[in-house]
Parts: structure tokens; sequence; C-alpha cells
């Protein structure tokens, strides 16, 4: 039976939902919390970034940012380096105590993905993941373009 598309969305919202409470769940007892876990993995893929991009990235406020970066530095998971010709910005790297947990992370995603995609074939997760990622691609390329009807606004 094919999903209602208007389901779409509460659809994709649940499972990232239960996703998030699956990973709390998991993790608890490992000192971290879920976004701290979420800011050394997307760290670790964009490492010396600054920290305004990361806050844009996570599509969290960069004060945010900030309180959640000061805990990961003060457990020495995470160090700021100054930029080297803009003194208002902060680059941030991994220190080598993040490394064990991002491993960490790794294999509790793994367990996840597990559980979430059990009885789901190998082809069913390859199309999903096929299909979720052109849902993003069209997504994304709707959200740059002007909203039917308007023009956008020009930058002469």
């Amino acid at each position: 039976m094919e999903a209602d598309p208007a389901t779409l969305g509460f659809l994709l919202h649940d499972v990232a939902r239960l996703l998030k409470k699956r990973l709390e769940q998991n993790s608890h007892g490992s000192g971290l919390t879920r976004s701290q876990w979420q800011i050394l993995t997307y760290l670790a893929q964009n490492e010396g970034i600054n920290q305004a991009r990361l806050a844009e990235l996570l599509e969290i406020q960069p004060i945010t940012l900030g309180r959640i970066v000061d805990k990961l530095e003060a457990m020495e998971l995470v160090e700021r380096h100054p930029h080297p010709t803009d003194r208002r910005r902060w680059l941030l790297h991994l220190m080598p105590a993040a490394r064990p947990k991002l491993e960490q992370a790794g294999e509790l995603g793994e367990v996840i993905r597990s559980e979430g995609f059990a009885g789901v074939s190998e082809a069913d997760r390859r199309r999903l993941l096929k299909t979720l990622q052109a849902l993003r691609a069209n997504l994304a390329g709707a959200c740059d373009a002007p909203l039917a009807g308007q023009k956008r606004a020009s930058h002469d």
C-alpha cells in the first residue's frame, strides 16, 4: 500500500523524533547530550569551521551553539582557535579526546539504524535513501527559488 502524500511530513517528523529519542536512550551515561553529539559529528565533517557557520548548518542560534561549545571545551573535546584574519571569529577543532566519543557515536548510530531497518530489505533501504536524497535536493532547490508569482529582489 502506498503512503498518503499528505502524511509525508508527519511521518518524517515522527521518524526523526523517534531516532532522536532512541539516541538519547542509548547514549544515556555517555556524558554527552544529543546536541553535543550532533556538534561533534558536524565538526568532524567540517573541522576548522567558524562558530557562526556551524550554527547555520545546525540551524540553531549562535549563542546556543556558543554555550554548547563552552561545555565541550570544558570537557576537552573541542577547542577554539582564533581566525587568522578576523579577531571576531573563532575556528572550531576537535581535540584528541573527541575521537573515541565519535567512534562511540558511530556504534550507537549503527545500533539505532539496525533497529529502525529491522525487517526492511537491503533494496528497500537503498531505495528509501535515494528517495530521501531526491526529496532533500528538490526541497533545497525550491527553498532557494522565488515564491510562485514573485520575483527575487535584485541586489544591484
